[in-house]
């Protein structure tokens, strides 16, 4: 029994949108030769009691990606929601401590570690180096980087590189490396363009996939 991808694809976007979708946050969907996603991701101050930034972050990702492929047993969809707390104090230049839940199709993992954290107008440098709460845990490295210089008064370019590596401290698990990258232009909320995803899993021999297509991002 094959599965109407279409179908599946819109149900899950109506599920990561449950409840926070008149939020200020941007939604991507991208659409490749082999994968369908979408994804939100935004990290935001939280405000104090004069309505001003705290020195808490926070960071959230909601991502649900749908194989052509799939079939009732094979290529099931893929699900991942990431939130993150992180106290950033001025004098620790960027860097803050940071605690981190991700919920995915395989379980729930806590992680612990350190964040760096720069964002500009034009700019943005995103990055995290946690470790599972774990006996054997894996050690995660995230990276955002994404700039967005002006060309015209409305016309914005738009580039994006994300690398989210998993390095395992078991020997029995597998190293997973993964690089993300966007281009095209940004205008007002609407962001557009190409884009091109990679992915390699393994540890002396690694089974790879890509992903290219072209992406849409709306900021609600």
């Amino acid at each position: 029994m094959k599965y109407n991808f279409k179908i599946i694809f819109a149900v899950i976007t109506m599920l990561l949108f449950r409840g926070i979708a008149f939020a200020q946050i941007p939604v991507e969907v991208f659409t490749g030769h082999k994968k369908a996603t979408v994804d939100i991701m935004f990290f935001k101050f939280i405000k104090n009691k004069e309505r001003h930034n705290s020195k808490f972050l926070f960071f959230n990702r909601n991502r649900a990606s749908i194989d052509y492929a799939m079939i009732q047993t094979t290529n099931l969809p893929q699900f991942g929601f990431t939130e993150a707390f992180s106290y950033n104090h001025e004098k620790l230049k960027g860097f803050a401590p940071v605690i981190v839940a991700s919920i995915l199709n395989k379980g729930v993992y806590s992680k612990a570690g350190f964040q760096y954290a720069k964002i500009k107008k034009d700019y943005t440098i995103f990055s995290w180096l946690v470790a599972e709460t774990l006996k054997e845990p894996n050690v995660d490295f995230f990276f955002l980087g994404r700039y967005t210089p002006k060309l015209t008064d409305k016309l914005n370019l738009f580039s994006q590189i994300e690398l989210v590596n998993v390095f395992p401290t078991a020997t029995q698990n597998n190293f997973a490396f993964t690089q993300r990258i966007r281009l095209g232009l940004k205008i007002k909320e609407f962001k557009f363009g190409t884009g091109l995803d990679l992915s390699q899993l393994g540890k002396n021999n690694f089974t790879k996939t890509e992903n290219l297509g072209g992406f849409l991002s709306y900021e609600f």
